[in-house]
């Protein structure tokens, strides 16, 4: 981008050094006077800073002005090809720095005024074709304002004007740009909470399985303890439903690491497993089940999870487990009971472990969660809406 408004600048330059050629050809006035010489170096410097007000803007204005104090100083005529000021104008409002845009805008509103009182006492003249000097007359009649403060008012706006542009310019670019900045910053911090959001998820679900895994592995090893020491076959039993209970953590935490877990509903495989670790499961169904969408299948199998964790970890040791699934058009219910040894002075006590991490997994689909205790029975009960 920069490139091409060098190469632009180049070209009007060119076109500059063409159109004061001309001028001077055409101008009967100009070649018989004998300032050609320093008007070509008019011209060769008013190209020169048309060249480098994209890539020097203050080399640029400076140059402008010892052109002008050099004409006043010479008596050099102003040409009509120095109407390329207005270019130079823009540039140093689009391109250059915050010290040269307040030293060009001093400048446009002081070099007129400069310049016309040096052109009313006849130190400076301008030799422009007769349409054009009869152009700039006629404007500056109907102004109204006077001769010399017209000449004034019309040479600052027709500097300012193209100084407006480029400042318009330099503004709607920079807003482009912060526009841009906030739109990455924006993205950036979407992908950043994406990636949190990615990290709890995965630690949840590790959680859910490697503690359902381990509350029954756990629970086979303590029962191991009581089996009598005459008993090899039951002491290997309770080794191979210990292994086989490591074995399926394992897969999980596998298929949970492979992005591929949160796809598991098999609710029914689930409590089958329990049972096949020695536990005491018992099932019931309301309603009529259906297919369930993706994000409610791994909430409904990852809250059941958890509460046969919790169910093992903090109920009767060897008391049944009741699991009940009901299903309404709205909603799909799962209940687990289990029962809870009797807090000292007889009162129940319920047990408070993986609740506010269900609760959060049930809220990314709407659900909510209810527990507590009756009659020292631990009742947890999951509502995951159905669209």
């Amino acid at each position: 981008m920069e490139d091409r408004g060098t190469l632009f600048c180049a070209a009007v330059a060119v076109g500059v050094l063409v159109s004061g050629g001309l001028e001077y050809a055409m101008q009967d006035g100009l070649r018989e006077s004998d300032r050609g010489p320093l008007i070509a170096l008019v011209v060769l410097g008013t190209a020169l800073a048309v060249a480098l007000v994209r890539r020097v803007p203050s080399a640029s204005l400076v140059l402008v002005w010892l052109i002008a104090i050099s004409q006043a100083a010479t008596a050099t005529p102003f040409v009509l090809t120095q109407a390329a000021w207005a270019f130079i104008a823009f540039g140093l409002a689009r391109w250059g720095a915050r010290t040269v845009l307040w030293a060009s805008v001093t400048s446009i509103a002081v070099g007129p005024v400069i310049a016309v009182a040096l052109i009313g006492r006849d130190l400076v003249w301008m030799d422009l074709p007769y349409a054009s000097r009869n152009l700039f007359y006629v404007t500056v009649y109907e102004l109204g304002l006077g001769r010399q403060i017209g000449a004034g008012v019309l040479v600052a706006v027709l500097l300012g004007m193209p100084w407006l542009g480029g400042l318009t310019l330099r503004i709607s670019r920079r807003a482009r740009i912060d526009l841009d900045l906030a739109s990455r910053e924006r993205a950036r911090a979407e992908e950043i909470a994406r990636a949190r959001e990615a990290q709890t998820r995965l630690a949840r679900d590790v959680h859910d399985v490697v503690g359902h895994s381990l509350a029954v592995i756990l629970a086979q090893a303590e029962s191991g303890r009581y089996l009598s020491d005459d008993d090899p076959g039951a002491l290997k039993s309770a080794l191979a439903t210990i292994a086989t209970s490591a074995r399926a953590s394992l897969g999980d935490v596998r298929e949970v690491l492979s992005a591929t877990g949160d796809t598991t509903d098999d609710l029914d495989k689930l409590i089958d497993n329990l049972r096949a670790g020695g536990h005491e499961v018992v099932t019931g169904h309301d309603g009529r089940p259906r297919p369930l969408p993706e994000a409610q299948r791994a909430v409904a199998y990852r809250v059941l999870q958890e509460m046969l964790t919790n169910a093992i970890r903090h109920g009767l040791r060897g008391g049944a487990l009741t699991v009940r699934r009901t299903w309404s058009p709205d909603a799909l219910r799962i209940e687990v009971r289990n029962g809870i040894e009797p807090a000292p002075g007889d009162r129940p006590e319920a047990p408070g472990s993986g609740l506010d991490g269900m609760r959060e997994r049930l809220a990314t689909v709407g659900g909510t969660l209810s527990a507590g205790v009756r009659a020292e029975v631990f009742v947890a009960t999951a509502r995951i809406p159905l669209p």
